[in-house]
């Protein structure tokens, strides 16, 4: 069976900079009957492994280290012994709920293969340094964390952001994708490519 992508949505609260805010977030599963990637393990950790099942997980990635994307990593990592892996430019966020490493530095061109399926990382820095998308060719889908959305560019408002780095990041690394490929980003709908090139001035 080819590899398929899954959604879960799960709420819970983002904190940064002495603000708190209620949010829902997309935890994708990418994979098939046997195998998984687990992208972006958000609020509940229960919720995930038990929509993980008894696959093997190849990896669980972090798109980037806000603490809504990666606030239930320690339970998953604890109950399914999945590697984890995050870009050591988020380090700093990463180090505000956890005192132990992450198991690999998600770094610029990093793959995973599962179920068939290539995962390409793809360096999307602006939302936060480190901030990384997921692009599966075969799938035609790319996993953008925070960087882009459907509308536009992700918040840079707050502390190690940059409007400018995250612009040149979507213009550079992501709206030169095919403009088919779905956009499955880090809170609500998915878009595409050819939709957010014209969104994106």
């Amino acid at each position: 069976m080819p590899a398929r992508i899954e959604r879960l949505i799960t709420s819970g609260t983002f904190s940064l900079d002495g603000g708190t805010w209620d949010v829902d977030n997309n935890v994708w599963l990418v994979g098939d009957d046997d195998q998984v990637i687990i992208i972006d393990a958000a609020h509940s950790a229960k919720r995930i492994i038990d929509a993980v099942g008894d696959r093997e997980v190849v990896a669980l990635v972090c798109t980037h280290g806000h603490n809504d994307h990666i606030n239930a990593v320690g339970g998953v990592r604890d109950a399914l012994r999945c590697p984890v892996w995050i870009s050591s430019a988020d380090s700093m966020l990463w180090e505000v709920l956890y005192d132990e490493a992450p198991d690999h530095d998600l770094t610029d061109g990093t793959t995973f293969e599962v179920a068939g399926s290539v995962i390409r990382a793809i360096h999307t820095p602006g939302h936060s340094p480190g901030s990384t998308s997921l692009y599966c060719e075969d799938l035609e889908a790319v996993f953008t964390g925070d960087t882009l959305f459907q509308g536009g560019p992700g918040a840079t408002g707050r502390s190690y952001s940059d409007h400018p780095t995250i612009l040149r990041s979507i213009r550079e690394r992501l709206l030169t994708l095919p403009p088919g490929t779905v956009v499955h980003t880090g809170h609500g709908d998915t878009t595409t490519i050819a939709a957010e090139s014209l969104t994106i001035q």
